[in-house]
This record gives structure tokens, C-alpha cells and sequence, in this order.
């Protein structure tokens, strides 16, 4: 081995060392990042709210020894965050940049419904209840398909849980926002009119097949709890089931 005496290095060769060497330890720090977030990519982490910046809206959260920033647009519609609350973040996507990692954070998305049902149902958790699909407006209600190829097996009533437990704990986590649970079928009638649910549908006609259009048949006074505020249930319903749905009274004259 070949002994270097530091004293004997000129003062930018040394410079240049140390330069070199804080450069490597910021790499290695960044690459740990990056693999820290992409091990929980697409998947739920628990954060810290370290400050909101009063321009933006941005939240700053500490994940872990990281901080990531929770964008204004992807925080929940009227939901307030506030210093040193702990609150479950989806981790959208993970990106590798020049200036180091890039986290895609979010509450608003669909994937952190899911994500917590995996959580709260030990039989979603171990595959014995699937989900078929989730559609969302963030902050006022979640819509959630799920199925079970065990005919013994209740995949609406084990995900609401003995006396609504399950699905009530996920509701406090979303800071009040409703939920409809409703079964999976692959019949696109028997879909179409649970996804319509906390309306009853009688009867569900398919109206084309491309595009996927379907006319679904309501008693007069379960008009507007199928429609739903604004559109809300209906637009959910299709956004979940795949079908455009035009709702209809039994009667048949609305819209005639």
C-alpha cells in the first residue's frame, strides 16, 4: 500500500477531494430515497405534516427521514391539515430526476380507498375478496365493487364489518366521506343496479354494447336518490360499472 500525506496535497487538489467526496455520500443519500419510496410505490405510508405553505396550499410531510410535498390539488376538498398530524398518503408514482427523486403523493385518489379496505379487511388482505373497481369524488363519497369466489363468503358484509367496524374506521380516516360498497357481478344489469345503490333499480335495459350504454328503471320516488346531488351517484355509477347509464322512472314518461 502507497501512503499519502494529506500535507502534501495542494490546497484545490484537496478541495477538490472533499468536493468529490460530498458530491458521492449526496448520491448515495438520493439513490436511498428513491428505493425508500419505490418499495411503497402504489401503496399507502403514514406522514407527518411538518407545515403548510400559506401561498400554495402545499403541504410538507415527513414520511419516514424524508419529506415529500402533498399538493394542494391532491389534498381532499375542504379538509384541513394542520402542524404535526399524522395522516396516510398514496404514493402515486416515483420518478427518478436529476435533481434527485420525485414523489407523486395523494388523498384524493382512488387507489387510497382501496389501499385502506386491504388494510381494515383481513379477507380482501389475504385475496379471499377481491376488488373489482373503485370510482371517487374525493371529500363527498367512494363507490367500491368487490367479489368473492367463495359462495359462503358476504364480500359487501365482511367489508362493512360487525356493526359497520370496518368500513366506519376508513370513513373516520377520509374525514367523514361516504362510502357505497356494492357486489361485483359480471352481468353488466346486475352491476349496473347495485352500482345505483343506495337507489333501487327495477329493471336495467342495455342499450348498446359499443359504446356501453344502458337505460336503468326507478321507482318516481327513487329519482333523485339515483341521480344523486348534481349527478353525483349516477356519474359515480358509471365511472364505476364502465356504462354510461340513463335513468329512467318506472313510469316511462321522464324523458320519453
Amino acid at each position: 500500500d502507497i501512503k499519502l500525506d494529506p500535507k502534501k496535497f495542494g490546497r484545490v487538489v484537496a478541495q477538490n477531494s472533499k468536493n468529490n467526496f460530498r458530491q458521492g455520500v449526496r448520491e448515495a443519500e438520493r439513490g436511498q430515497v428513491l428505493a425508500e419510496f419505490q418499495s411503497h410505490n402504489r401503496d399507502l405510508v403514514t406522514a407527518v405534516v411538518q407545515r403548510i405553505d400559506p401561498k400554495t396550499g402545499n403541504a410538507v410531510l415527513t414520511i419516514g427521514h424524508n419529506e415529500a410535498t402533498l399538493p394542494k390539488a391532491e389534498q381532499v376538498p375542504d379538509e384541513v391539515l394542520t402542524e404535526g398530524e399524522h395522516i396516510k398518503v398514496y404514493v402515486v408514482d416515483v420518478k427518478e430526476t436529476d435533481r434527485g427523486a420525485r414523489i407523486m403523493l395523494s388523498r384524493t385518489h382512488p387507489g387510497l380507498v382501496k389501499r385502506l379496505f386491504e388494510t381494515e379487511v383481513p379477507e380482501i388482505f389475504d385475496g379471499t375478496i377481491e376488488i373489482k373497481a373503485v370510482s371517487r369524488q374525493a371529500g363527498s363519497r367512494t363507490k367500491i365493487a368487490v367479489w368473492s369466489q367463495n359462495p359462503d363468503i358476504d364480500p359487501v358484509g365482511a367489508c362493512i364489518g360487525p356493526r359497520g367496524a370496518r368500513v366506519n374506521q376508513i370513513v373516520e380516516e377520509l374525514a367523514g366521506e361516504k362510502i357505497d360498497i356494492v357486489k361485483y357481478s359480471d352481468d353488466p344489469k346486475a352491476f349496473v343496479a347495485e352500482a345505483l345503490s343506495p337507489a333501487k333499480v327495477v329493471s336495467v335495459e342495455i342499450e348498446s354494447e359499443e359504446p356501453k350504454v344502458c337505460k336503468a328503471s326507478v321507482p318516481e320516488a327513487q329519482l333523485s336518490l339515483a341521480i344523486g346531488n348534481k349527478g353525483q351517484n349516477v356519474r359515480l355509477a358509471a365511472k364505476l360499472t364502465g356504462w354510461k347509464i340513463d335513468i329512467h322512472p318506472e313510469s316511462g314518461f321522464f324523458g320519453e
